[in-house]
Protein backbone atom coordinates (compact mmCIF):
# COMPACT_ATOMS: atom_id res chain seq x y z
CA UNK A 1 0.00 0.00 0.00
CA UNK A 2 1.56 3.00 -1.65
CA UNK A 3 0.18 5.71 0.25
CA UNK A 4 1.50 8.21 3.11
CA UNK A 5 1.70 7.51 7.01
CA UNK A 6 -1.41 10.25 7.47
CA UNK A 7 -3.41 8.75 4.27
CA UNK A 8 -3.25 5.14 5.98
CA UNK A 9 -4.27 6.74 9.19
CA UNK A 10 -7.22 8.57 7.55
CA UNK A 11 -7.64 5.22 5.51
CA UNK A 12 -7.89 3.22 8.58
CA UNK A 13 -9.91 5.59 10.14
CA UNK A 14 -12.55 5.97 7.96
CA UNK A 15 -12.80 2.19 7.06
CA UNK A 16 -13.48 1.63 10.96
CA UNK A 17 -16.17 4.45 11.14
CA UNK A 18 -17.53 3.16 7.55
CA UNK A 19 -18.55 0.06 9.11
CA UNK A 20 -19.52 1.40 11.92
CA UNK A 21 -22.11 4.06 9.99
CA UNK A 22 -22.88 1.49 7.54
CA UNK A 23 -24.44 -0.74 10.73
CA UNK A 24 -25.70 2.52 12.18
CA UNK A 25 -27.69 3.44 8.53
CA UNK A 26 -29.14 -0.21 8.70
CA UNK A 27 -29.93 -0.38 12.19
CA UNK A 28 -32.05 3.44 11.64
CA UNK A 29 -33.61 1.76 8.39
CA UNK A 30 -34.79 -1.57 10.26
CA UNK A 31 -36.42 0.50 12.98
CA UNK A 32 -38.12 2.80 10.54
CA UNK A 33 -39.81 -0.07 8.41
CA UNK A 34 -40.17 -1.95 11.29
CA UNK A 35 -42.32 1.39 13.40
CA UNK A 36 -44.24 1.67 9.80
CA UNK A 37 -45.20 -1.81 9.48
CA UNK A 38 -46.55 -1.05 13.22
CA UNK A 39 -48.34 1.37 12.99
CA UNK A 40 -49.98 0.11 9.62
CA UNK A 41 -50.30 -2.88 11.91
CA UNK A 42 -52.17 -1.14 14.27
CA UNK A 43 -54.46 0.89 12.24
CA UNK A 44 -55.59 -3.11 10.56
CA UNK A 45 -56.17 -4.31 14.51
CA UNK A 46 -58.28 -1.27 15.06
CA UNK A 47 -60.38 -2.00 11.71
CA UNK A 48 -60.51 -5.73 12.63
CA UNK A 49 -62.42 -4.69 15.77
CA UNK A 50 -64.74 -2.35 14.07
CA UNK A 51 -66.06 -5.40 11.33
CA UNK A 52 -65.70 -7.78 14.28
CA UNK A 53 -68.04 -5.95 16.18
CA UNK A 54 -70.75 -5.78 13.05
CA UNK A 55 -70.39 -9.44 12.65
CA UNK A 56 -72.43 -12.70 13.87
CA UNK A 57 -73.08 -16.24 12.91
CA UNK A 58 -75.51 -19.23 13.02
CA UNK A 59 -73.53 -22.38 13.42
CA UNK A 60 -71.22 -22.66 10.80
CA UNK A 61 -72.57 -19.07 8.63
CA UNK A 62 -71.37 -15.69 8.88
CA UNK A 63 -74.27 -13.33 9.57
CA UNK A 64 -73.34 -9.42 8.31
CA UNK A 65 -75.37 -6.96 9.86
CA UNK A 66 -76.05 -3.79 7.84
CA UNK A 67 -73.64 -1.03 9.90
CA UNK A 68 -72.88 2.61 8.27
CA UNK A 69 -69.42 1.60 8.57
CA UNK A 70 -69.47 -0.60 5.67
CA UNK A 71 -70.27 2.64 3.74
CA UNK A 72 -67.67 4.65 4.58
CA UNK A 73 -65.44 6.38 1.81
CA UNK A 74 -62.59 4.67 2.91
CA UNK A 75 -64.03 1.21 1.83
CA UNK A 76 -66.09 2.63 -1.40
CA UNK A 77 -62.55 4.56 -2.91
CA UNK A 78 -59.10 3.27 -4.23
CA UNK A 79 -57.40 6.35 -4.73
CA UNK A 80 -56.91 7.73 -1.10
CA UNK A 81 -55.80 6.09 2.18
CA UNK A 82 -58.59 3.17 1.15
CA UNK A 83 -59.83 0.78 3.44
CA UNK A 84 -60.48 -2.99 1.67
CA UNK A 85 -62.15 -5.67 3.69
CA UNK A 86 -62.99 -9.34 1.98
CA UNK A 87 -64.76 -12.07 4.15
CA UNK A 88 -64.43 -16.09 3.03
CA UNK A 89 -66.22 -19.07 4.62
CA UNK A 90 -65.01 -21.78 5.23
CA UNK A 91 -65.79 -23.24 1.62
CA UNK A 92 -63.61 -20.21 0.63
CA UNK A 93 -66.17 -18.76 -1.04
CA UNK A 94 -66.46 -15.05 -0.71
CA UNK A 95 -68.83 -13.81 1.39
CA UNK A 96 -68.45 -10.04 1.83
CA UNK A 97 -66.09 -7.40 -0.04
CA UNK A 98 -65.50 -3.96 0.57
CA UNK A 99 -66.95 -1.94 -2.96
CA UNK A 100 -63.01 -0.17 -3.49
CA UNK A 101 -61.91 -4.27 -4.03
CA UNK A 102 -64.15 -4.39 -7.52
CA UNK A 103 -63.75 -7.83 -8.52
CA UNK A 104 -60.26 -8.12 -6.97
CA UNK A 105 -59.95 -10.83 -4.59
CA UNK A 106 -57.61 -11.19 -2.12
CA UNK A 107 -55.26 -15.00 -1.37
CA UNK A 108 -56.17 -16.15 1.93
CA UNK A 109 -55.02 -19.05 3.87
CA UNK A 110 -58.36 -20.73 4.56
CA UNK A 111 -56.74 -22.99 7.58
CA UNK A 112 -55.11 -20.03 9.37
CA UNK A 113 -56.16 -20.15 13.00
CA UNK A 114 -53.94 -16.93 14.25
CA UNK A 115 -53.17 -13.70 12.79
CA UNK A 116 -51.01 -12.92 10.05
CA UNK A 117 -49.66 -9.45 8.53
CA UNK A 118 -48.15 -9.82 4.99
CA UNK A 119 -47.43 -7.25 2.24
CA UNK A 120 -48.94 -7.84 -1.27
CA UNK A 121 -49.52 -5.83 -4.42
CA UNK A 122 -53.30 -4.45 -5.93
CA UNK A 123 -53.85 -2.89 -8.68
CA UNK A 124 -50.29 -1.26 -9.36
CA UNK A 125 -51.05 0.01 -5.36
CA UNK A 126 -48.90 -1.05 -2.58
CA UNK A 127 -50.64 -2.61 0.38
CA UNK A 128 -50.57 -3.88 4.08
CA UNK A 129 -52.36 -7.14 4.84
CA UNK A 130 -54.14 -8.67 7.65
CA UNK A 131 -56.05 -11.78 7.95
CA UNK A 132 -57.77 -13.26 11.06
CA UNK A 133 -59.73 -16.33 11.37
CA UNK A 134 -63.55 -15.86 12.35
CA UNK A 135 -64.78 -18.17 14.94
CA UNK A 136 -68.11 -18.75 16.51
CA UNK A 137 -68.64 -19.34 20.44
CA UNK A 138 -67.64 -22.71 20.50
CA UNK A 139 -63.93 -21.31 19.26
CA UNK A 140 -64.38 -22.93 15.62
CA UNK A 141 -63.24 -21.22 12.32
CA UNK A 142 -66.04 -20.05 10.23
CA UNK A 143 -64.16 -18.18 7.96
CA UNK A 144 -61.63 -15.87 7.24
CA UNK A 145 -61.52 -12.14 7.31
CA UNK A 146 -59.24 -10.25 5.27
CA UNK A 147 -58.34 -6.23 5.61
CA UNK A 148 -55.74 -4.48 3.53
CA UNK A 149 -54.88 -0.76 3.93
CA UNK A 150 -52.27 1.19 1.87
CA UNK A 151 -48.75 1.54 2.21
CA UNK A 152 -48.00 3.87 -0.48
CA UNK A 153 -47.39 6.66 2.18
CA UNK A 154 -45.02 4.33 4.26
CA UNK A 155 -43.15 3.06 1.40
CA UNK A 156 -42.10 6.50 -0.27
CA UNK A 157 -40.95 7.56 2.97
CA UNK A 158 -38.66 4.31 3.37
CA UNK A 159 -37.70 4.79 -0.20
CA UNK A 160 -36.61 9.18 0.45
CA UNK A 161 -34.57 7.66 4.14
CA UNK A 162 -32.96 4.69 2.20
CA UNK A 163 -31.48 7.39 -1.03
CA UNK A 164 -31.08 9.97 1.83
CA UNK A 165 -28.82 7.33 3.79
CA UNK A 166 -27.52 6.05 0.19
CA UNK A 167 -26.13 9.46 -0.77
CA UNK A 168 -25.25 10.63 2.43
CA UNK A 169 -22.78 7.49 3.34
CA UNK A 170 -20.15 8.17 0.66
CA UNK A 171 -20.23 12.20 1.33
CA UNK A 172 -20.09 11.08 5.02
CA UNK A 173 -17.03 8.85 4.00
CA UNK A 174 -15.00 12.12 1.94
CA UNK A 175 -15.43 14.16 4.43
CA UNK A 176 -14.46 12.32 6.86
CA UNK A 177 -11.36 11.22 5.00
CA UNK A 178 -10.21 14.49 4.58
CA UNK A 179 -10.79 15.83 7.95
CA UNK A 180 -8.90 12.84 9.28
CA UNK A 181 -6.13 13.20 7.01
CA UNK A 182 -5.88 16.91 7.95
CA UNK A 183 -5.81 16.06 11.39
CA UNK A 184 -3.47 13.17 11.25
CA UNK A 185 -1.32 15.45 9.01
CA UNK A 186 -0.93 17.95 12.30
CA UNK A 187 -0.65 14.48 14.90
CA UNK A 188 2.33 13.80 13.02
CA UNK A 189 4.10 16.80 12.22
CA UNK A 190 5.99 16.58 15.57
CA UNK A 191 7.76 13.21 13.47
CA UNK A 192 8.79 15.51 10.75
CA UNK A 193 10.46 17.47 12.96
CA UNK A 194 12.06 14.66 14.97
CA UNK A 195 13.36 13.23 11.07
CA UNK A 196 14.52 16.35 10.47
CA UNK A 197 16.65 16.59 13.29
CA UNK A 198 17.71 12.76 13.07
CA UNK A 199 18.66 13.44 9.51
CA UNK A 200 21.26 15.80 10.63
CA UNK A 201 22.69 14.14 13.31
CA UNK A 202 25.86 11.86 12.19
CA UNK A 203 29.36 10.89 13.75
CA UNK A 204 30.49 14.02 13.68
CA UNK A 205 27.87 15.77 16.18
CA UNK A 206 26.69 12.29 17.57
CA UNK A 207 26.62 13.83 20.99
CA UNK A 208 23.09 15.54 19.58
CA UNK A 209 19.95 14.98 21.44
CA UNK A 210 16.52 15.61 20.15
CA UNK A 211 14.25 17.62 22.10
CA UNK A 212 11.70 16.01 24.64
CA UNK A 213 8.23 16.71 23.99
CA UNK A 214 6.05 18.41 26.97
CA UNK A 215 3.38 16.20 26.97
CA UNK A 216 4.67 12.85 28.13
CA UNK A 217 2.74 10.70 25.51
CA UNK A 218 4.06 8.26 22.73
CA UNK A 219 5.74 10.63 21.34
CA UNK A 220 7.80 11.49 24.55
CA UNK A 221 8.63 7.54 24.53
CA UNK A 222 9.69 7.34 21.12
CA UNK A 223 11.85 10.38 21.41
CA UNK A 224 13.29 8.73 24.70
CA UNK A 225 13.90 6.00 23.32
CA UNK A 226 16.02 7.77 20.21
CA UNK A 227 18.14 9.50 22.74
CA UNK A 228 19.12 5.86 24.52
CA UNK A 229 20.18 4.47 20.88
CA UNK A 230 21.95 7.81 20.55
CA UNK A 231 24.03 7.54 23.65
CA UNK A 232 24.18 3.42 23.09
CA UNK A 233 25.48 4.85 19.66
CA UNK A 234 28.03 7.36 20.82
CA UNK A 235 29.43 4.95 23.81
CA UNK A 236 29.75 2.22 21.34
CA UNK A 237 31.99 4.86 18.58
CA UNK A 238 34.00 6.05 21.92
CA UNK A 239 34.56 2.31 22.66
CA UNK A 240 35.71 1.72 18.88
CA UNK A 241 37.77 4.24 18.77
CA UNK A 242 39.45 3.53 22.15
CA UNK A 243 39.62 0.07 21.31
CA UNK A 244 41.44 1.63 18.14
CA UNK A 245 43.65 3.40 19.65
CA UNK A 246 44.39 0.74 22.68
CA UNK A 247 45.24 -1.96 20.00
CA UNK A 248 47.26 0.49 18.02
CA UNK A 249 49.51 1.49 20.88
CA UNK A 250 49.73 -2.50 22.18
CA UNK A 251 51.34 -3.36 18.69
CA UNK A 252 52.96 -0.42 18.18
CA UNK A 253 54.88 -0.80 21.41
CA UNK A 254 56.61 -4.44 20.55
CA UNK A 255 57.23 -3.41 17.20
CA UNK A 256 58.83 0.06 18.00
CA UNK A 257 60.60 -2.48 20.65
CA UNK A 258 61.75 -4.65 17.85
CA UNK A 259 62.68 -1.66 15.56
CA UNK A 260 64.74 -0.02 17.98
CA UNK A 261 66.65 -3.39 19.03
CA UNK A 262 67.66 -4.51 15.53
CA UNK A 263 68.38 -0.21 14.78
CA UNK A 264 71.29 -1.37 17.34
CA UNK A 265 72.30 -4.63 16.18
CA UNK A 266 73.28 -3.36 12.55
CA UNK A 267 75.19 -0.37 13.65
CA UNK A 268 78.16 -2.11 14.27
CA UNK A 269 79.49 -5.36 14.99
CA UNK A 270 79.14 -6.71 18.54
CA UNK A 271 79.77 -9.99 20.49
CA UNK A 272 77.47 -13.45 19.92
CA UNK A 273 76.35 -13.21 23.48
CA UNK A 274 74.63 -9.62 22.85
CA UNK A 275 73.37 -10.76 19.66
CA UNK A 276 71.54 -13.85 21.62
CA UNK A 277 70.36 -11.72 24.14
CA UNK A 278 68.49 -8.89 21.92
CA UNK A 279 67.29 -12.22 19.37
CA UNK A 280 65.82 -13.29 22.70
CA UNK A 281 64.28 -9.75 23.88
CA UNK A 282 63.11 -9.59 20.29
CA UNK A 283 61.57 -12.94 20.37
CA UNK A 284 59.68 -11.99 23.67
CA UNK A 285 58.13 -8.99 21.93
CA UNK A 286 57.31 -11.46 19.10
CA UNK A 287 55.74 -13.50 22.02
CA UNK A 288 53.39 -10.54 23.10
CA UNK A 289 52.77 -9.40 19.83
CA UNK A 290 51.19 -13.28 19.54
CA UNK A 291 49.18 -13.25 22.30
CA UNK A 292 47.91 -10.16 21.55
CA UNK A 293 46.67 -11.03 18.27
CA UNK A 294 45.54 -14.95 19.70
CA UNK A 295 43.36 -12.77 22.63
CA UNK A 296 41.77 -10.38 19.76
CA UNK A 297 41.07 -12.84 17.76
CA UNK A 298 39.07 -14.96 20.61
CA UNK A 299 37.32 -11.57 21.10
CA UNK A 300 36.10 -11.15 17.62
CA UNK A 301 35.29 -15.03 17.72
CA UNK A 302 32.80 -14.30 20.93
CA UNK A 303 31.63 -10.95 19.51
CA UNK A 304 30.85 -12.34 16.50
CA UNK A 305 28.21 -15.02 17.79
CA UNK A 306 30.74 -17.56 15.99
CA UNK A 307 31.61 -19.70 19.17
CA UNK A 308 28.94 -21.75 20.96
CA UNK A 309 28.84 -22.88 24.44
CA UNK A 310 29.17 -26.46 24.60
CA UNK A 311 27.59 -27.02 27.91
CA UNK A 312 28.50 -30.22 30.27
CA UNK A 313 28.93 -31.84 33.49
CA UNK A 314 32.44 -30.87 34.79
CA UNK A 315 34.39 -31.51 37.70
CA UNK A 316 36.07 -28.33 38.92
CA UNK A 317 39.16 -30.23 40.97
CA UNK A 318 40.40 -32.32 37.85
CA UNK A 319 39.96 -28.82 35.89
CA UNK A 320 42.02 -26.87 38.67
CA UNK A 321 44.57 -29.97 38.93
CA UNK A 322 45.65 -30.21 35.17
CA UNK A 323 45.69 -26.02 34.99
CA UNK A 324 47.72 -25.78 38.57
CA UNK A 325 50.80 -27.40 36.21
CA UNK A 326 51.04 -24.89 33.91
CA UNK A 327 50.79 -22.35 36.72
CA UNK A 328 53.39 -24.00 39.10
CA UNK A 329 56.27 -22.28 37.36
CA UNK A 330 54.86 -18.64 37.93
CA UNK A 331 53.93 -19.80 41.04
CA UNK A 332 57.40 -20.54 41.96
CA UNK A 333 58.83 -17.35 40.66
CA UNK A 334 56.82 -15.29 42.73
CA UNK A 335 57.06 -18.00 46.06
CA UNK A 336 53.53 -17.79 46.03
CA UNK A 337 51.57 -20.25 47.93
CA UNK A 338 48.48 -21.85 46.18
CA UNK A 339 45.54 -22.70 48.15
CA UNK A 340 42.59 -25.18 46.76
CA UNK A 341 39.36 -25.67 48.41
CA UNK A 342 36.98 -27.73 46.23
CA UNK A 343 35.59 -31.12 47.19
CA UNK A 344 36.38 -33.72 44.26
CA UNK A 345 32.62 -34.25 43.66
CA UNK A 346 31.95 -30.38 42.89
CA UNK A 347 30.54 -30.71 39.36
CA UNK A 348 29.12 -27.26 37.31
CA UNK A 349 27.39 -27.57 34.12
CA UNK A 350 29.72 -25.60 31.45
CA UNK A 351 31.57 -25.57 28.39
CA UNK A 352 35.18 -27.16 29.22
CA UNK A 353 37.29 -25.03 27.22
CA UNK A 354 35.53 -21.65 28.52
CA UNK A 355 35.93 -22.92 32.55
CA UNK A 356 39.48 -23.41 31.34
CA UNK A 357 40.26 -20.31 29.86
CA UNK A 358 38.35 -18.28 32.64
CA UNK A 359 40.47 -19.93 35.51
CA UNK A 360 43.71 -19.25 33.09
CA UNK A 361 42.99 -16.03 32.71
CA UNK A 362 41.74 -15.44 36.30
CA UNK A 363 44.64 -17.26 38.35
CA UNK A 364 47.25 -15.42 35.83
CA UNK A 365 46.12 -12.17 36.86
CA UNK A 366 45.96 -13.44 40.79
CA UNK A 367 49.67 -13.97 40.05
CA UNK A 368 50.65 -11.25 38.05
CA UNK A 369 48.84 -8.43 40.83
CA UNK A 370 49.45 -10.47 44.24
CA UNK A 371 52.66 -9.76 45.94
CA UNK A 372 55.75 -11.91 46.39
CA UNK A 373 54.99 -14.84 49.21
CA UNK A 374 51.37 -14.00 48.94
CA UNK A 375 48.58 -16.70 48.49
CA UNK A 376 45.84 -17.44 46.13
CA UNK A 377 42.45 -19.02 47.24
CA UNK A 378 40.31 -21.11 45.37
CA UNK A 379 37.07 -21.46 46.85
CA UNK A 380 33.97 -23.52 46.17
CA UNK A 381 30.76 -23.19 47.97
CA UNK A 382 27.84 -26.20 46.87
CA UNK A 383 25.29 -24.06 48.67
CA UNK A 384 25.47 -21.11 46.68
CA UNK A 385 26.81 -22.42 43.32
CA UNK A 386 30.19 -20.44 43.66
CA UNK A 387 33.83 -20.85 42.33
CA UNK A 388 36.20 -17.79 44.12
CA UNK A 389 39.75 -16.76 42.81
CA UNK A 390 41.17 -14.74 45.54
CA UNK A 391 44.62 -12.98 46.12
CA UNK A 392 46.16 -10.69 48.88
CA UNK A 393 48.11 -8.40 46.18
CA UNK A 394 47.88 -4.73 45.49
CA UNK A 395 43.48 -4.63 45.07
CA UNK A 396 41.97 -2.56 43.00
CA UNK A 397 40.55 1.17 43.93
CA UNK A 398 36.78 1.50 43.64
CA UNK A 399 36.81 3.73 41.26
CA UNK A 400 38.28 1.39 38.60
CA UNK A 401 35.95 -0.97 39.47
CA UNK A 402 33.32 -0.27 36.51
CA UNK A 403 35.70 -0.13 34.17
CA UNK A 404 37.72 -3.43 34.70
CA UNK A 405 36.18 -5.34 31.96
CA UNK A 406 36.82 -2.80 29.18
CA UNK A 407 38.86 -4.06 26.25
CA UNK A 408 42.58 -2.87 26.75
CA UNK A 409 41.56 -1.10 30.69
CA UNK A 410 44.48 -1.79 33.18
CA UNK A 411 44.30 0.20 36.24
CA UNK A 412 47.19 3.15 36.72
CA UNK A 413 48.87 0.81 39.44
CA UNK A 414 49.23 -2.20 36.69
CA UNK A 415 50.35 0.55 34.03
CA UNK A 416 53.11 2.36 36.43
CA UNK A 417 54.20 -0.65 37.74
CA UNK A 418 56.45 -3.43 35.26
CA UNK A 419 54.04 -6.11 35.06
CA UNK A 420 53.27 -7.56 31.41
CA UNK A 421 49.70 -7.80 29.92
CA UNK A 422 47.82 -5.44 27.52
CA UNK A 423 44.01 -5.31 29.20
CA UNK A 424 42.27 -8.00 27.45
CA UNK A 425 42.06 -10.89 29.45
CA UNK A 426 39.48 -10.15 32.02
CA UNK A 427 37.41 -8.74 29.09
CA UNK A 428 37.15 -12.30 27.63
CA UNK A 429 36.60 -13.65 30.92
CA UNK A 430 33.44 -11.52 30.93
CA UNK A 431 31.81 -12.33 27.82
CA UNK A 432 32.53 -16.10 28.07
CA UNK A 433 30.85 -16.19 31.21
CA UNK A 434 27.80 -14.15 29.98
CA UNK A 435 27.79 -16.96 26.99
CA UNK A 436 27.08 -19.22 29.97
CA UNK A 437 24.93 -17.42 31.65
CA UNK A 438 27.46 -17.27 34.83
CA UNK A 439 27.38 -14.25 36.78
CA UNK A 440 30.72 -12.35 37.87
CA UNK A 441 31.32 -10.44 40.87
CA UNK A 442 34.49 -8.88 42.31
CA UNK A 443 35.35 -7.48 45.41
CA UNK A 444 38.86 -5.46 46.42
CA UNK A 445 40.49 -3.33 48.35
CA UNK A 446 43.79 -1.57 47.60
CA UNK A 447 46.82 -3.83 49.32
CA UNK A 448 44.33 -6.06 50.65
CA UNK A 449 43.69 -8.14 47.64
CA UNK A 450 40.81 -8.73 44.95
CA UNK A 451 38.59 -12.09 44.72
CA UNK A 452 36.76 -12.73 41.62
CA UNK A 453 33.48 -14.83 42.23
CA UNK A 454 31.66 -17.06 39.53
CA UNK A 455 27.78 -17.46 40.48
CA UNK A 456 26.93 -20.88 38.27
CA UNK A 457 23.44 -21.06 37.21
CA UNK A 458 21.58 -24.42 39.21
Amino acid sequence: MKLKFKNRIALFNTIAVAITTAIVFVVIYLVVSQTALTHLDNDILTEKEEVFSNLDWHRDSIIINKMPEWDEAEHNKIEVNPTFLQIVNTKGKVVFHSSNLLKDQFFFNPHLDQELFYNSRLSNQKIRLGQFPIKNKNRKIIGQLTIAISRQESYAMLNSLLWILLISFPLVLIVLFIASSVAASKAIQPVHQLISTASKINDANIETRLRLPERKDELYDLTKTINELLARIEASMLQQKQFTSDASHEIRTPLTAIRGTLEVLIRKQREPKVYEEKITSIIQQVDRLNNLLEQLLQLARIESGAVAAKKETLFLSSIIHALHLKWREALAGRAMAFHVDVAKEATVTADKLFIELILDNLVSNAIKYGKEYGNIFIVWNEDLKTLSVKDDGIGILAQNLPNLFDRFYRADESRSSVIKGNGLGLSIVKKLCDLQSIKMFVESQPNEGSTFTLNFPR
